[in-house]
């Protein structure tokens, strides 16, 4: 796993740098404009946590000067339809407290204020990150926790498919999954259907 990154800036980009380590190896690292913008001149030293991303066109550094961000960055990216590039615009507007404060805020919309990202798809990030991130506490990546995550969004995926509305649906499987955290896919969308058939009676 390519982490951390410190090194002497050779050149900078509208959206990266390229930066040199001490064994004359130079990497192209994607920057969230925050980022960008306290970059040192050329040839000035910087460090950044960085995230590996593959698809299957490209192979591509992100880093950020925090490991917080790093580690939101990479909650963002777990989530369906957010790609890379969408999840660096978020943390470009939004650093990692800000996105806790908007999920403690229930404020979904501010997401619509991230160029790209309409309402629907706000929404769907919203009930996401309102599941992963805690607060004040910061992101876990624990094996435990990312099969949660899981059980999750697959479960809410089967809900929205049966016709259910993903912020109610939503709701309901935080309380199953919370109330009960070590069920799989199937057991949290039957337990989330039952909850569902009560509460319209």
């Amino acid at each position: 796993m390519l982490a951390y990154f410190e090194g002497r800036v050779l050149e900078r980009t509208e959206n990266s740098c390229i930066l040199v380590t001490a064994g004359g190896i130079g990497y192209e690292i994607f920057l969230p404009e925050h980022a960008l913008a306290q970059l040192p001149a050329q040839g000035g030293t910087a460090a950044f946590y960085t995230s590996f991303i593959v698809r299957e066109d490209a192979q591509e550094l992100f880093g950020f000067p925090s490991w917080d961000e790093r580690q939101t960055f990479n909650v963002l990216t777990g989530i369906n339809r957010v790609g890379a590039r969408t999840a660096l615009a978020i943390l470009s507007r939004y650093r990692p407290d800000d996105l806790r404060r908007i999920v403690a805020d229930d404020d979904a919309a501010a997401l619509t204020q991230v160029s790209g990202i309409g309402k629907k798809t706000a929404q769907q990030i919203f009930l996401e990150l309102k599941y992963k991130l805690k607060g004040d506490a910061p992101v876990s990546f624990s094996p435990a926790a990312s099969a949660k995550t899981s059980v999750y969004r697959d479960a809410l995926t089967g809900l929205a498919n049966l016709g259910y509305d993903e912020d109610t649906a939503g709701q309901v499987l935080r309380t199953v999954l919370e109330s009960e955290p070590d069920l799989d896919v199937g057991e949290a969308l039957r337990a989330a259907l039952k909850a569902l058939a009560r509460g319209k009676k």
